[in-house]
C-alpha cells in the first residue's frame, strides 16, 4: 500500500502501517478516553491511557483477523508478502490466489473465523472473572468490536472476506475463478452504493453529517470492487489467450550461420527498433541472442569472415516460455522476474517469436474492439 511504512516482521510476514492509521488511532484514543474520563471520574489521566491501550487493543483485534487469512494461505503455500493496518482496517497481502476454490474459501472464512473467537473469548472473561469498571468496559467493548468486526467482514462482497466466500462458491459452481470475482465484485459495488446513500441521504434531507463513514465505508468498497471486477475481467481474457497469439509480427530473429556483414546489412543498418536479436541454428531452435552493439568489438573488415554465432550469448532454456501457455501465466512470469519481453518456444525448442508486454496490450485491445463489434 503507498506510502506505508514497515515497523517489523510478525512470524515471518512484513508489517506495515499506513499514516491514516495514526489518525484512528488518535481518534479511538480521544473519543474513548472522554468516555471513560466522564464514566468514571477518578481515573483522571488513566483514562486517557486507558483509552490509548483501548485502540491498540482493537488494532490488535485487526491484526489478529489478517494473521488468520495468512496463516491459512501459508498453510497451501502462499506466500503472504505483508499485512498492512489502514484507516478501515487491514489487508493480508496474497502472493497468488489459491488453487481450488476449496482453498480459496478457507482463506477467506479463517479471519471471521479468529474474530468471532476473540469474541467469545472476550465475553468469556466479561462475564466469568468479574471483572468491572474500566477494565470491565474495554473488555465489552473489544467483544463487540470483534463480533461486528466478523460481520462486517462477512457481507457478501469484495473487497469483504464475504465477498471472498462468495467468489469461491461461484467458482466452485462454475469452475471460473474469474466469473466468482466479477460476481463478488458486483455485489460489492451494490453494497457500497447503499453505504454511500446512506451516508448522503441524512445530510441531504437534514443536514447532518453523522453518515461520514458510511460515505467513506461505501466509496473504500466500491473503489475496490471495481477494481478487482476490471482485474479480473483482464485475468479471464489472458487465460484465453495463449503466448503464440501475442508475438512480435516479424520479431527480430536471425540465423546462427549468417555473417557478421549480412547481419549488419540485412537486419542491422538503416533499422532502429531491435537493438538485440535472437539467434536460431539450422533447424529454427532457439540457440542464444545477438545484441547489435557486440558488432563494435570486430573490425568491420573481419564481419565477412565472423558469423553470428561466434558474438551471439547462449539463452537458457528457463528464460523462454511455451508457445501453448497462456498469457496470464505468462504476465505473471515477467512480472516476478521484473521483464519486458521473453522469446517464445514450441514443445520441440523451434523459436516462435518474441513476446513483449506493448505487444500483450495490444492483443487485449483487440480483443475487446472485436467484442464490442
Amino acid at each position: 500500500m503507498n506510502n506505508s511504512f514497515r515497523v517489523g516482521n510478525l512470524f515471518g510476514i512484513p508489517f506495515y502501517l499506513h499514516p491514516s492509521w495514526l489518525l484512528v488511532l488518535l481518534l479511538i484514543t480521544w473519543n474513548y478516553g472522554s468516555a471513560l474520563a466522564s464514566s468514571f471520574p477518578g481515573l483522571g489521566l488513566a483514562s486517557w491511557l486507558l483509552g490509548l491501550m483501548t485502540a491498540l487493543l482493537l488494532f490488535a483485534s485487526v491484526l489478529a483477523h489478517e494473521l488468520g487469512h495468512s496463516f491459512v494461505a501459508k498453510q497451501q503455500g502462499i506466500e503472504v508478502k505483508s499485512i498492512n493496518l489502514f484507516l478501515f482496517g487491514g489487508l493480508a497481502n496474497l502472493e497468488k490466489e489459491s488453487k481450488t476454490p476449496g482453498e480459496a474459501f478457507w482463506v477467506a472464512i479463517a479471519g471471521p473465523i479468529v474474530s468471532l473467537v476473540l469474541f467469545g473469548l472476550f465475553t468469556l472473561i466479561g462475564t466469568t472473572t468479574g471483572v468491572s469498571g474500566a477494565l470491565g468496559a474495554i473488555v465489552g467493548l473489544l467483544a463487540s468490536i470483534n463480533l461486528a468486526l466478523a460481520l462486517f467482514n462477512l457481507i457478501p462482497g469484495l473487497p469483504l472476506d464475504g465477498g471472498n466466500i462468495l467468489k469461491a462458491l461461484v467458482w466452485k459452481i462454475t469452475g471460473n475463478p474469474y466469473k466468482g470475482v466479477v460476481f463478488a465484485g458486483r455485489v460489492g459495488q451494490v453494497f457500497g452504493w447503499v453505504a454511500i446513500a446512506s451516508g448522503l441521504i441524512p445530510l441531504f434531507l437534514y443536514g447532518t453529517f453523522g453518515g461520514v463513514w458510511n460515505v467513506l465505508i461505501g466509496w473504500f468498497l466500491l473503489q475496490n470492487a471495481n477494481g478487482a471486477t476490471q482485474t479480473a475481467r483482464v485475468q479471464n481474457q489472458l487465460a484465453g489467450l495463449t503466448a503464440q497469439q501475442a508475438v512480435v509480427p516479424d520479431s527480430p530473429i536471425v540465423s546462427a550461420d549468417l555473417s557478421l556483414r549480412t547481419f549488419a546489412n540485412e537486419y542491422v543498418i538503416g533499422q532502429a527498433k531491435w537493438r538485440k536479436f535472437l539467434v536460431t541454428d539450422d533447424s529454427g531452435r532457439l540457440i542464444g541472442a545477438i545484441a547489435v552493439d557486440s558488432l563494435k568489438t570486430i573490425p568491420t573488415s573481419s564481419w565477412t569472415e565472423t558469423y553470428v554465432r561466434e558474438l551471439m550469448q547462449p539463452i537458457d532454456s528457463d528464460t523462454a516460455v511455451e508457445s501453448d501457455r497462456s498469457l496470464l501465466e505468462v504476465v505473471n512470469l515477467l512480472e516476478q522476474r521484473q521483464l519486458t519481453q521473453l522469446p517464445v518456444v514450441r514443445d520441440n525448442g523451434v523459436l516462435v517469436g518474441l513476446l513483449e508486454k506493448a505487444a500483450i496490450i495490444r492483443l487485449l485491445q483487440q480483443q475487446f474492439q472485436a467484442n464490442l463489434a
